[in-house]
């Protein structure tokens, strides 16, 4: 085995799991009607690199609105499993966006009984339900937002404004499917979204230690932790600024713009490369 191909089985087996060739061909090799093509925006999207960067930008800004941050704080094995969290959010997210039409529509259904029976009380007394819509539309807007904005920093590709636009369409199909309320299909209302759930944020004791997990003892092999230190750099540098303050994560705009891109560029270069199938 060559060392890209280490390399990739080492980073494909930490998002996917020890199952996750074998679900990659089944996803993948497996015959029927999908919602989307190869040529797809979404395809392009979720299967870059940049969804490194992008799904940690996600993690960071989600845990900012209390309801959704309870839920994953009380519920959720992030602490105690977080790579076994993100296997099941890469493998829905695989799923949903590259598997037949049958596939995508079972995911959905396991993932929608699993959010009916999560429900509790916030530390702040207010009642919450994983299926909530309105709760719902947060986590999609902060996904969809975060990966978009990942692929258009550091993704291997571009898209035209049109395809931004179909991107935030086909993501809110998926989002509809799920239960969302009403998610933004353009890029315009994507961004108003996100700035209407501005008054609902705040930086909670459990946002802020969720965020210093990531940042800052993930449990990552230390052959690892140089490329996972410039993946968080980069996911930072990508938040609104509005959003450092909260998590008290830092803002710094020429360091941003120059180190940070630089190594963000790098670190998800080097993953493409490694993931790349051989041949």
């Amino acid at each position: 085995m060559t060392v890209r191909e280490q390399l990739g089985a080492v980073l494909f087996a930490r998002v996917a799991g020890d199952e996750g060739p074998q679900r990659r061909e089944r996803i993948h090799g497996e015959t029927g009607p999908r919602r989307f093509g190869r040529d797809d925006p979404i395809q392009r999207v979720h299967g870059d690199a940049a969804m490194f960067v992008g799904g940690l930008r996600a993690l960071l800004l989600q845990s900012l609105h209390p309801l959704a941050m309870a839920a994953v704080d009380q519920h959720s094995g992030f602490r105690g499993d977080p790579w076994g969290r993100l296997q099941r959010t890469s493998g829905f997210l695989a799923e949903t966006t590259f598997g037949t039409e049958e596939r995508a529509d079972r995911a959905v259904r396991i993932v929608r009984a699993v959010h009916g029976r999560i429900r509790g009380t916030a530390p702040d007394g207010r009642p919450y339900r994983a299926d909530d819509p309105h709760l719902l539309t947060w986590v999609h807007v902060a996904e969809a937002d975060s990966f978009l904005s990942a692929y258009e920093r550091y993704g291997g590709g571009r898209l035209s404004a049109a395809e931004a636009d179909t991107y935030v369409a086909q993501t809110a199909e998926i989002a509809r499917a799920l239960g969302a309320d009403d998610p933004p299909t353009d890029v315009t209302g994507l961004r108003a979204r996100l700035e209407a759930f501005r008054r609902e944020l705040e930086g909670t004791p459990a946002a802020r230690a969720t965020a210093r997990y990531l940042l800052l003892t993930p449990p990552v092999p230390t052959a690892l932790r140089p490329g996972y230190a410039m993946l968080s750099a980069a996911a930072i540098g990508l938040l609104p600024r509005w959003a450092r303050s909260p998590l008290r994560l830092p803002y710094l705009p020429v360091t941003e713009a120059t180190s940070v891109r630089v190594a963000g560029r790098m670190a998800t270069s080097t993953i493409r490369w490694a993931m790349r199938p051989p041949g």
